[in-house]
């Protein structure tokens, strides 16, 4: 079945399915910002350069990314599938990312292991046939049966590029139906990269990873890492609106201002692993932001909520935020001096 098929007649999981429309629909119309953490972004001020000694048009924002050409340094993150509004959605996505050349990860892939019929929900590649498009597992799986054969599976069904491994014990610790077997994972972790043959990227969904681990995820091999930072979403709220026991949703809420902020979590990143690919993301709502990531270390930003909720308000909506946002990075380049996506990492371009 090809992506823009109609997806009103699919069946899958119930829990799952549900799942996954909640937390579309939590994230679109509920409060689920962070609460009592900020990305760190404004701690820190690119420096301005009165005479930049480049022009305008001289900043090329392109890079590299999975031995593909980007238009710009930009992820469109992991988000959603698997139902008819998400696919709608990731069709809007997947369009703007062809558009712009802009990588982009796709929801949890999980339930095609067990509902291959929602696969037109999940797979864009005929809609973006020339940029990364990436296949999503939430990590834990690898320690309840899910192996590199499935992972291939995944890849060949969606033709994707890579695989996004995601770590999320916070929410998987609030979800009553969540799975916390996280035991030995760094192991299974590293065999899936052994066997996968193919480019695996490892993130957070909202809280960030220290410093250390990110050290361990490069040596276990995994080709990228998405620091996921603190300070955007929070899933501890999005969890928190799914439930009716008040006693669960007060201990969600806890949780409210949990985790790395984002840019402590890149410049850690950068500093344990000095030649690997490191991805931020985590609250970046604007070019701005982009910029002051890349400054900070990373090779690449992401972005999740703000495309979201761009898209779920229409092409036209959604295509006019990811140009707003390239052109935010090209003036914050050119105003600091940076004529290539590179030069930002050298000194001098950020400072407390």
């Amino acid at each position: 079945m090809s992506p823009s098929a109609s997806a009103s007649s699919l069946t899958g999981s119930p829990v799952t399915l549900s799942r996954k429309a909640d937390h579309i629909r939590i994230n679109l119309e509920e409060d689920v910002a962070a609460k009592g953490v900020a990305t760190g972004f404004g701690d820190w001020r690119l420096v301005h350069r009165a005479l930049p000694g480049i022009d305008l048009d001289d900043v090329d924002l392109s890079t590299r990314f999975l031995d593909r050409r980007l238009g710009a340094p930009l992820l469109i993150s992991c988000m959603t599938g698997g139902t008819e509004r998400a696919h709608v959605i990731n069709v809007r996505l997947a369009g703007v990312a062809q558009e712009r050349r802009l990588a982009m990860g796709l929801g949890s892939c999980r339930i095609l292991l067990e509902q291959p019929e929602v696969l037109p929900t999940f797979d864009m590649r005929d809609i973006a046939p020339d940029v990364p498009l990436l296949a999503n597992l939430g990590a834990v799986q690898l320690n309840r049966g899910v192996g590199v054969a499935d992972c291939r599976r995944l890849l060949e069904m969606l033709r994707a590029d890579g695989l996004v491994l995601h770590l999320n014990p916070l929410q998987e610790a609030l979800q009553p139906e969540g799975d916390t077997c996280f035991a030995g994972l760094l192991e299974r972790i590293a065999d899936v990269c052994a066997g996968l043959h193919a480019p695996v990227i490892v993130k957070e969904v909202g809280w960030g990873i220290a410093a250390d681990l990110v050290a361990a995820l490069v040596d276990a091999g995994v080709a990228a890492v998405d620091v996921a930072g603190a300070g955007g979403t929070s899933w501890s709220e999005v969890e928190r609106h799914r439930m009716s026991d008040p006693v669960r949703a007060r201990v969600a809420a806890a949780f409210a201002g949990w985790g790395i902020p984002t840019a402590a979590a890149v410049s850690g990143a950068r500093a344990a692993a000095p030649a690997a690919t490191i991805i931020a993301s985590g609250g970046v709502r604007d070019g701005i932001d982009v910029t002051k990531a890349l400054a900070l270390g990373a090779d690449a930003a992401a972005a999740a909520g703000p495309l979201l909720r761009a898209a779920a308000s229409g092409e036209r909506v959604l295509a006019e935020t990811v140009e707003m946002l390239i052109e935010e990075v090209r003036i914050a380049m050119f105003c600091t001096g940076a004529a290539r996506v590179a030069d930002l990492h050298t000194p001098g371009r950020i400072v407390r």
